[in-house]
Protein backbone atom coordinates (compact mmCIF):
# COMPACT_ATOMS: atom_id res chain seq x y z
CA UNK A 1 0.00 0.00 0.00
CA UNK A 2 1.16 3.55 -0.73
CA UNK A 3 2.88 5.39 2.13
CA UNK A 4 0.79 7.93 3.98
CA UNK A 5 1.63 11.51 2.92
CA UNK A 6 1.28 12.98 6.43
CA UNK A 7 4.51 14.07 8.08
CA UNK A 8 4.98 14.80 11.78
CA UNK A 9 7.09 17.71 12.98
CA UNK A 10 7.87 15.83 16.20
CA UNK A 11 10.07 12.75 16.79
CA UNK A 12 8.01 9.97 18.38
CA UNK A 13 11.17 8.30 19.77
CA UNK A 14 12.57 11.40 21.47
CA UNK A 15 12.23 11.98 25.23
CA UNK A 16 10.89 15.29 26.47
CA UNK A 17 7.93 17.51 25.69
CA UNK A 18 7.38 18.30 22.02
CA UNK A 19 4.67 20.49 20.52
CA UNK A 20 4.18 20.31 16.78
CA UNK A 21 1.90 19.33 13.93
CA UNK A 22 0.76 16.53 11.71
CA UNK A 23 1.09 18.08 8.23
CA UNK A 24 -1.54 16.82 5.80
CA UNK A 25 -0.77 17.92 2.23
CA UNK A 26 -3.77 19.75 0.77
CA UNK A 27 -3.61 21.72 -2.45
CA UNK A 28 -6.55 24.11 -2.72
CA UNK A 29 -7.61 27.32 -4.41
CA UNK A 30 -6.25 29.20 -1.40
CA UNK A 31 -2.90 27.42 -1.16
CA UNK A 32 -1.39 25.50 -4.06
CA UNK A 33 1.19 23.69 -1.95
CA UNK A 34 -0.63 23.98 1.36
CA UNK A 35 -1.14 21.64 4.28
CA UNK A 36 -3.78 21.01 6.92
CA UNK A 37 -1.95 21.46 10.25
CA UNK A 38 -3.20 19.22 13.07
CA UNK A 39 -1.72 20.19 16.49
CA UNK A 40 0.01 17.36 18.36
CA UNK A 41 1.93 17.12 21.62
CA UNK A 42 4.08 14.26 22.84
CA UNK A 43 5.28 13.90 26.43
CA UNK A 44 7.80 11.08 26.74
CA UNK A 45 9.97 9.94 29.61
CA UNK A 46 11.59 6.52 29.49
CA UNK A 47 10.31 3.28 28.03
CA UNK A 48 6.92 2.84 29.69
CA UNK A 49 3.56 2.28 27.97
CA UNK A 50 2.09 4.66 25.40
CA UNK A 51 -1.31 6.37 25.63
CA UNK A 52 -2.88 7.92 22.52
CA UNK A 53 -5.40 10.60 23.53
CA UNK A 54 -7.69 12.31 21.04
CA UNK A 55 -10.66 14.65 20.89
CA UNK A 56 -12.38 16.40 18.03
CA UNK A 57 -13.06 13.23 16.04
CA UNK A 58 -16.23 15.18 15.33
CA UNK A 59 -15.70 18.92 15.13
CA UNK A 60 -18.69 20.07 17.21
CA UNK A 61 -17.73 18.20 20.39
CA UNK A 62 -15.74 20.25 22.87
CA UNK A 63 -14.94 18.41 26.10
CA UNK A 64 -12.15 16.40 24.45
CA UNK A 65 -10.34 19.29 22.75
CA UNK A 66 -10.62 21.49 25.85
CA UNK A 67 -9.31 18.84 28.24
CA UNK A 68 -6.48 17.81 25.91
CA UNK A 69 -5.30 21.32 25.01
CA UNK A 70 -5.18 21.91 28.75
CA UNK A 71 -3.27 18.67 29.39
CA UNK A 72 -0.73 19.50 26.68
CA UNK A 73 -0.11 22.90 28.26
CA UNK A 74 0.14 21.87 31.90
CA UNK A 75 1.32 18.27 32.41
CA UNK A 76 4.71 18.01 34.09
CA UNK A 77 7.07 15.46 32.51
CA UNK A 78 8.44 14.47 35.92
CA UNK A 79 5.15 12.65 36.61
CA UNK A 80 5.25 10.65 33.36
CA UNK A 81 6.56 7.09 32.98
CA UNK A 82 6.24 6.29 29.29
CA UNK A 83 4.71 8.27 26.45
CA UNK A 84 1.55 10.34 26.01
CA UNK A 85 0.55 11.39 22.50
CA UNK A 86 -2.06 14.16 22.63
CA UNK A 87 -4.12 15.18 19.59
CA UNK A 88 -6.81 17.55 20.86
CA UNK A 89 -8.65 17.78 17.51
CA UNK A 90 -7.92 14.83 15.25
CA UNK A 91 -10.37 16.17 12.63
CA UNK A 92 -8.97 19.68 12.84
CA UNK A 93 -10.77 21.07 9.75
CA UNK A 94 -14.13 20.03 11.22
CA UNK A 95 -13.17 21.41 14.63
CA UNK A 96 -12.23 24.83 13.22
CA UNK A 97 -15.50 24.90 11.27
CA UNK A 98 -17.52 23.81 14.34
CA UNK A 99 -19.13 21.07 12.26
CA UNK A 100 -19.47 17.34 12.78
CA UNK A 101 -17.68 16.47 9.53
CA UNK A 102 -14.87 18.10 7.57
CA UNK A 103 -15.80 21.04 5.35
CA UNK A 104 -13.03 19.97 2.95
CA UNK A 105 -14.61 16.70 1.80
CA UNK A 106 -17.82 16.25 3.85
CA UNK A 107 -16.49 12.91 5.11
CA UNK A 108 -17.21 11.71 8.65
CA UNK A 109 -13.82 10.74 10.11
CA UNK A 110 -15.43 8.26 12.50
CA UNK A 111 -17.03 6.37 9.61
CA UNK A 112 -14.01 6.10 7.30
CA UNK A 113 -11.53 3.77 9.06
CA UNK A 114 -9.12 2.21 8.30
CA UNK A 115 -8.77 5.08 5.83
CA UNK A 116 -6.99 5.47 2.51
CA UNK A 117 -3.58 7.09 1.96
CA UNK A 118 -4.64 8.11 -1.56
CA UNK A 119 -8.10 9.33 -0.58
CA UNK A 120 -9.53 12.63 0.60
CA UNK A 121 -8.04 14.61 3.49
CA UNK A 122 -10.26 12.86 6.04
CA UNK A 123 -9.45 9.40 4.64
CA UNK A 124 -5.73 10.22 4.77
CA UNK A 125 -6.04 11.24 8.44
CA UNK A 126 -7.82 7.96 9.24
CA UNK A 127 -5.09 5.98 7.48
CA UNK A 128 -2.36 7.78 9.45
CA UNK A 129 -4.02 6.90 12.73
CA UNK A 130 -4.55 3.30 11.61
CA UNK A 131 -1.02 2.66 10.32
CA UNK A 132 1.19 5.03 12.32
CA UNK A 133 -0.31 6.15 15.64
CA UNK A 134 -2.47 3.26 16.87
CA UNK A 135 0.27 0.63 16.30
CA UNK A 136 2.62 2.41 18.74
CA UNK A 137 -0.08 2.85 21.42
CA UNK A 138 -0.95 0.52 24.28
CA UNK A 139 -4.11 2.33 25.35
CA UNK A 140 -6.31 4.67 23.30
CA UNK A 141 -8.83 7.23 24.54
CA UNK A 142 -11.17 9.02 22.11
CA UNK A 143 -13.29 11.65 23.89
CA UNK A 144 -16.72 12.31 22.38
CA UNK A 145 -19.82 14.24 23.36
CA UNK A 146 -23.17 14.65 21.66
CA UNK A 147 -22.23 17.57 19.43
CA UNK A 148 -24.89 19.96 18.18
CA UNK A 149 -27.55 17.29 17.57
CA UNK A 150 -27.45 15.10 20.69
CA UNK A 151 -27.23 15.49 24.45
CA UNK A 152 -25.85 12.65 26.56
CA UNK A 153 -25.36 11.60 30.13
CA UNK A 154 -21.64 11.87 30.95
CA UNK A 155 -20.50 8.28 30.42
CA UNK A 156 -17.40 6.31 29.59
CA UNK A 157 -18.00 3.29 27.39
CA UNK A 158 -16.59 0.01 26.14
CA UNK A 159 -18.00 -2.56 23.72
CA UNK A 160 -18.92 -6.23 23.61
CA UNK A 161 -16.01 -7.93 21.79
CA UNK A 162 -15.27 -11.43 20.54
CA UNK A 163 -11.90 -11.26 22.33
CA UNK A 164 -13.10 -11.47 25.93
CA UNK A 165 -9.67 -10.71 27.41
CA UNK A 166 -9.54 -7.48 25.40
CA UNK A 167 -13.16 -6.71 26.31
CA UNK A 168 -12.24 -7.05 30.00
CA UNK A 169 -9.24 -4.70 29.60
CA UNK A 170 -11.34 -2.11 27.80
CA UNK A 171 -14.11 -2.29 30.41
CA UNK A 172 -11.59 -1.96 33.26
CA UNK A 173 -10.07 1.11 31.62
CA UNK A 174 -13.51 2.66 31.00
CA UNK A 175 -14.39 2.03 34.65
CA UNK A 176 -11.12 3.63 35.78
CA UNK A 177 -11.99 6.76 33.77
CA UNK A 178 -14.43 7.43 36.59
CA UNK A 179 -17.38 9.02 34.79
CA UNK A 180 -20.75 9.18 36.59
CA UNK A 181 -22.07 6.52 34.17
CA UNK A 182 -20.37 3.43 32.70
CA UNK A 183 -21.97 2.05 29.52
CA UNK A 184 -21.49 -1.20 27.61
CA UNK A 185 -22.25 0.41 24.26
CA UNK A 186 -23.94 -0.92 21.14
CA UNK A 187 -23.11 0.87 17.88
CA UNK A 188 -25.55 0.91 14.96
CA UNK A 189 -22.84 1.21 12.25
CA UNK A 190 -19.55 0.14 13.77
CA UNK A 191 -17.66 -1.34 10.80
CA UNK A 192 -15.76 1.82 9.76
CA UNK A 193 -15.47 3.45 13.18
CA UNK A 194 -12.22 4.40 14.93
CA UNK A 195 -13.40 2.29 17.87
CA UNK A 196 -13.58 -0.85 15.73
CA UNK A 197 -10.24 -0.16 14.07
CA UNK A 198 -8.43 0.24 17.39
CA UNK A 199 -10.08 -2.81 18.95
CA UNK A 200 -9.33 -4.93 15.86
CA UNK A 201 -5.65 -4.18 16.47
CA UNK A 202 -5.85 -5.55 20.01
CA UNK A 203 -5.45 -2.19 21.74
CA UNK A 204 -7.23 -1.18 24.94
CA UNK A 205 -9.83 1.39 23.89
CA UNK A 206 -12.10 3.75 25.81
CA UNK A 207 -14.63 6.14 24.36
CA UNK A 208 -16.96 8.63 26.03
CA UNK A 209 -20.03 10.75 25.54
CA UNK A 210 -19.85 13.78 27.83
CA UNK A 211 -22.86 16.03 27.40
CA UNK A 212 -23.65 17.71 24.09
CA UNK A 213 -25.74 20.44 22.54
CA UNK A 214 -22.66 21.87 20.83
CA UNK A 215 -21.14 23.22 24.04
CA UNK A 216 -19.48 22.16 27.29
CA UNK A 217 -20.31 22.81 30.94
CA UNK A 218 -18.28 22.97 34.16
CA UNK A 219 -19.69 19.55 35.07
CA UNK A 220 -18.76 17.84 31.81
CA UNK A 221 -15.34 19.48 31.81
CA UNK A 222 -14.67 18.19 35.33
CA UNK A 223 -15.56 14.68 34.16
CA UNK A 224 -13.24 15.04 31.17
CA UNK A 225 -10.29 16.41 33.16
CA UNK A 226 -10.62 13.81 35.91
CA UNK A 227 -11.18 11.00 33.40
CA UNK A 228 -8.03 11.74 31.39
CA UNK A 229 -6.03 11.89 34.63
CA UNK A 230 -7.50 8.60 35.87
CA UNK A 231 -6.93 6.75 32.60
CA UNK A 232 -3.25 7.72 32.58
CA UNK A 233 -2.91 6.57 36.19
CA UNK A 234 -4.70 3.31 35.33
CA UNK A 235 -2.30 2.75 32.41
CA UNK A 236 0.71 3.17 34.69
CA UNK A 237 1.92 6.24 32.79
CA UNK A 238 1.07 8.98 35.29
CA UNK A 239 2.43 8.86 38.83
CA UNK A 240 -0.56 10.05 40.85
CA UNK A 241 -3.66 8.84 42.65
CA UNK A 242 -7.00 8.21 40.99
CA UNK A 243 -9.52 11.04 41.38
CA UNK A 244 -12.69 9.45 42.79
CA UNK A 245 -16.13 10.15 41.39
CA UNK A 246 -18.21 12.17 43.83
CA UNK A 247 -21.18 9.81 43.36
CA UNK A 248 -21.34 6.03 42.79
CA UNK A 249 -21.00 5.11 39.12
CA UNK A 250 -24.22 3.86 37.54
CA UNK A 251 -23.69 0.88 35.23
CA UNK A 252 -25.69 0.78 31.99
CA UNK A 253 -25.85 -1.41 28.89
CA UNK A 254 -27.45 -1.43 25.45
CA UNK A 255 -28.32 -5.12 24.93
CA UNK A 256 -30.03 -4.73 21.54
CA UNK A 257 -31.60 -2.30 19.08
CA UNK A 258 -34.62 -1.73 21.31
CA UNK A 259 -32.47 0.85 23.09
CA UNK A 260 -32.75 3.18 20.08
CA UNK A 261 -35.86 5.22 19.29
CA UNK A 262 -35.74 6.46 15.70
CA UNK A 263 -37.98 9.32 14.59
CA UNK A 264 -40.35 8.59 11.69
CA UNK A 265 -41.81 12.11 11.53
CA UNK A 266 -40.48 15.61 11.16
CA UNK A 267 -41.60 18.49 13.32
CA UNK A 268 -41.36 19.93 16.81
CA UNK A 269 -40.29 17.71 19.69
CA UNK A 270 -42.23 17.88 22.95
CA UNK A 271 -40.12 15.72 25.29
CA UNK A 272 -41.97 13.83 27.98
CA UNK A 273 -38.81 12.45 29.64
CA UNK A 274 -35.33 13.86 30.17
CA UNK A 275 -31.75 12.64 30.52
CA UNK A 276 -31.35 10.35 33.51
CA UNK A 277 -35.08 9.61 33.80
CA UNK A 278 -36.08 5.99 34.38
CA UNK A 279 -38.77 4.64 32.07
CA UNK A 280 -40.81 1.48 31.61
CA UNK A 281 -41.70 -0.24 28.36
CA UNK A 282 -44.67 1.58 26.85
CA UNK A 283 -44.10 4.89 28.65
CA UNK A 284 -44.75 7.97 26.54
CA UNK A 285 -41.37 9.60 25.87
CA UNK A 286 -42.12 12.29 23.26
CA UNK A 287 -44.70 13.95 21.06
CA UNK A 288 -43.78 15.21 17.59
CA UNK A 289 -45.95 18.12 16.46
CA UNK A 290 -46.64 18.88 12.81
CA UNK A 291 -45.30 22.38 12.18
CA UNK A 292 -46.83 22.78 8.72
CA UNK A 293 -50.46 23.08 9.87
CA UNK A 294 -52.66 23.26 12.96
CA UNK A 295 -55.39 20.78 13.84
CA UNK A 296 -53.12 17.71 13.59
CA UNK A 297 -52.66 15.29 16.45
CA UNK A 298 -48.97 14.87 17.40
CA UNK A 299 -47.18 11.60 16.69
CA UNK A 300 -46.58 9.73 19.94
CA UNK A 301 -43.40 7.83 20.76
CA UNK A 302 -43.09 5.19 23.48
CA UNK A 303 -40.25 3.43 25.26
CA UNK A 304 -39.43 0.02 23.80
CA UNK A 305 -37.66 -1.20 26.94
CA UNK A 306 -37.25 -0.56 30.65
CA UNK A 307 -34.23 1.55 31.51
CA UNK A 308 -32.73 5.03 31.76
CA UNK A 309 -32.65 7.77 29.14
CA UNK A 310 -28.94 8.17 28.37
CA UNK A 311 -29.02 10.09 25.06
CA UNK A 312 -31.61 12.48 23.62
CA UNK A 313 -32.02 14.56 20.48
CA UNK A 314 -30.82 18.07 21.32
CA UNK A 315 -32.56 20.52 18.94
CA UNK A 316 -36.30 20.97 19.38
CA UNK A 317 -36.86 20.52 15.63
CA UNK A 318 -36.37 16.98 14.34
CA UNK A 319 -36.28 15.25 10.94
CA UNK A 320 -37.25 11.78 9.82
CA UNK A 321 -34.47 9.31 10.54
CA UNK A 322 -33.00 11.27 13.46
CA UNK A 323 -32.32 9.49 16.71
CA UNK A 324 -34.90 10.65 19.26
CA UNK A 325 -33.75 8.82 22.41
CA UNK A 326 -31.45 6.05 23.55
CA UNK A 327 -32.69 4.09 26.55
CA UNK A 328 -30.07 1.99 28.33
CA UNK A 329 -30.67 -0.95 30.61
CA UNK A 330 -29.64 -0.40 34.23
CA UNK A 331 -27.20 -3.07 35.40
CA UNK A 332 -26.29 -4.38 38.83
CA UNK A 333 -22.46 -4.12 38.99
CA UNK A 334 -22.30 -6.86 41.64
CA UNK A 335 -23.60 -9.52 39.22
Amino acid sequence: MKNNPISATIDFEEDGIQHGFLKVPYSSNLSAWGSVMIPITQIKRGDGPTALLSGGNHGDEYEGPTALFDLANQLSIERVNGRIIIIPAMNHPAFVAADRVSPIDNVNLNRTFPGNPQGTVTQVIADYFSRTLVPIADIVLDIHSGGKTLDCLPFAASHVLEDKALEARCEAAAKAFGAPFLLKMLELDADAMYDTQVESMGKTFVTTELGGGGTSTPNTMAVAHNGVHNLLVHAGILSAKLKPNTTPTIHLSMPDNSSFICCYHEGLVEPCVGLGDKVKTGDLVAKIHNIQRTGCDPALYYAKRDGMVCIKHAPSLISMGDNLFVIAQIEDPTN
